[in-house]
């Protein structure tokens, strides 16, 4: 029998000391709430009987030395284990340069958190019965940049882990998504680069083990997407609306049942941010314009940029919902295509009925 256990998802923490924010205008992170809303969580969390907590990745701003020096002090001063995992933002360039760490420096800053070597992947038995497999899911081409793939090395290694993980709950966590969360995310090419490249290949491997859970972030939004069997249980960001953060409970019942509760928070405000949730819509709210323009001009809908710009004003908050999970769209007013093609992003059942799963459920595994 596997223990019953609980444990807490934070993701895309983005930590930015002080001195390392990027003052630019049309910044989208809220980096400035990045320490105190880590503090409001970790403050929670620790008034709760937690097993161990999931960071999977975008720990800090843009691979700072300094940010991932503080982040690895704060873990270390938390009563439960923390586990960690490099996000795009973590590790952004090969070679170290002025602002950020090396690629293959990330586990030094983490040996406590996961790593026992240099290699950007790992798996630990964090609990009886209960095995965490940490992904790697950064990688650069031959162009040098950092793109969201699995080497096969990586892919083999998983292949013998889950292999030899006989009668284990296997829990993995990897930044990037493995299944598709938005609407062909895999292609569109506005939302290709949060999917993993070859995540087919990585589902292939989970399902022929039966591995049901996998966590990540990257997307920053709330959301659970299933693909046979196989759970992407997403998780917005803290510096970025509606700022949540997730906790689970793992039940397993006296004949076998197996269930995992998932239940989902937000910072509500931090001391120079009293009203955090109001402020934090309408920051992304007042930086959407260009990026549903885009949106709207580019297939499937293909619209000329005169009528993107009248229809942007109306979808503001487009993205706000989208982040928020469980969102329900209707836009009665579009031309058919348009009100169509945003049905799409809404928790909705085949039937028509809203489908609340993305915050807060029960899953039978």
């Amino acid at each position: 029998m596997i223990p019953n256990f609980r444990f807490a998802v934070v993701s895309d923490l983005h930590i930015a000391l002080p001195h390392t924010i990027w003052d630019h205008p049309s910044r989208f992170h809220l980096v400035e709430v990045s320490i105190p809303a880590f503090e409001s969580v970790l403050e929670h969390l620790m008034q709760i009987d937690l097993d161990f907590i999931l960071l999977p990745g975008d720990l800090t701003q843009h691979g700072e030395p300094d940010n991932h020096n503080w982040l690895q002090q704060r873990l270390a001063k938390l009563p439960i284990q923390a586990y960690v995992i490099p996000g795009n933002h973590d590790v952004p360039v090969l070679e170290a340069n002025s602002q950020s760490i090396a690629f293959k420096d990330f586990p030094k800053y983490y040996r406590k958190f996961g790593y026992e070597n240099d290699e950007l992947y790992y798996t630990r038995l964090i609990l009886p019965g209960v095995r965490l497999v940490a992904l790697n899911s950064n990688a650069f081409d031959e162009q040098g940049n950092l793109v969201g793939r699995l080497v096969p090395q990586q892919l083999q290694w998983l292949d013998k882990v889950l292999a030899d993980a006989k009668d284990e709950l296997v829990l993995v966590m990897i930044h990037h998504n493995v299944v598709e969360h938005l609407p062909n995310q895999a292609r569109h090419p506005m939302a290709n680069r949060y999917m993993l490249e070859n995540a087919s290949e990585l589902l292939e491997v989970l399902q022929r083990y039966q591995v049901k859970l996998v966590f990540t972030g990257h997307l920053h939004v709330q959301d659970i997407a299933e693909d046979n069997g196989v759970y992407d249980i997403t998780t917005g960001s803290l510096v970025s609306y509606p700022h949540p953060y997730r906790i689970f409970e793992y039940r397993q019942d006296e004949v076998g049942n197996s269930r995992l509760q998932v239940l989902s928070y937000r910072v509500e405000s931090v001391p120079e941010f009293p009203n955090l949730q109001s402020y934090s819509r309408t920051w992304m709210g007042d930086r959407s314009f260009s990026f549903l323009v885009k949106l709207l001009t580019l297939p499937p809908l293909s619209l000329p940029v005169s009528k993107a710009e009248e229809l942007a004003p109306t979808l503001r908050d487009f993205w706000a919902n989208i982040a928020d999970g469980d969102a329900v769209f209707d836009y009665p007013q579009f031309p058919k295509e348009v009100s169509n093609y945003f049905y799409k992003y809404a928790a909705m059942t085949k039937e028509g009925h809203p489908a609340l799963i993305d915050n807060n459920i029960s899953l039978l595994l």
